[in-house]
């Protein structure tokens, strides 16, 4: 709630069905009080109190809010949610609250995030949390830059070499000249 115009802030809410009962009235209250606005799937809405939350459209799933507004499901367990996660999410950043060892590695290695948590607020994904610098940008591709960008992740790389008629075939053998390498100032 602190800041939710943040692309790191939370959208959805996945809650596992066997807590769904104990834990949606609680989070429903507090989300209540400070003036959120509660999206919910049918399942969800059994547990919350009909005139402080709206039923979920399809459109829900994967929406960037950028508000005091959550999108709320309650799954069958975590393979439903890691299926939701990477059907709908943003790729960004997605945490999961568990004691479980086990369930959380297959939560890291099944979620197509660049940034994975486990019992922290997604809002840790930050390139200046990260110790990248200023964040000037953010990628949810799979190939580099990827997460939070900083300064470096927007430098490309150029080569340069100079000869005098070289060919790669006097590196190469027995006989083979050695490489030298020179740093080059920016």
């Amino acid at each position: 709630m602190e800041y939710p115009a943040a692309c790191n802030a939370m959208e959805t809410l996945l809650v596992h069905r066997d807590v769904a009962p104990l834990w949606l009235p609680r989070i429903q209250e507090e989300l209540v009080s400070l003036k959120v606005t509660i999206l919910a799937d049918a399942r969800a809405m059994k547990y919350l109190e009909p005139e402080n939350a709206t039923a979920a459209t399809p459109e829900d799933w994967g929406r960037e809010f950028g508000d005091l507004v959550i999108a709320i499901k309650v799954v069958d367990g975590v393979g439903e949610a890691i299926r939701h996660i990477n059907q709908h999410g943003s790729r960004h950043t997605d945490t999961i609250v568990t004691e479980d060892d086990e369930t959380f590695q297959r939560f890291f290695t099944e979620v197509g995030s660049a940034g994975v948590f486990r019992n922290v607020s997604t809002r840790f994904a930050d390139g200046f949390r990260y110790g990248f610098g200023a964040e000037v940008g953010i990628s949810t591709g799979k190939l580099h830059p990827r997460g939070p960008v900083g300064l470096d992740g927007l430098v490309t790389y150029k080569y340069k070499m100079e000869g005098s008629g070289h060919v790669v075939s006097s590196y190469v053998g027995k006989d083979a000249r050695p490489f030298l390498h020179r740093p080059v100032r920016h």
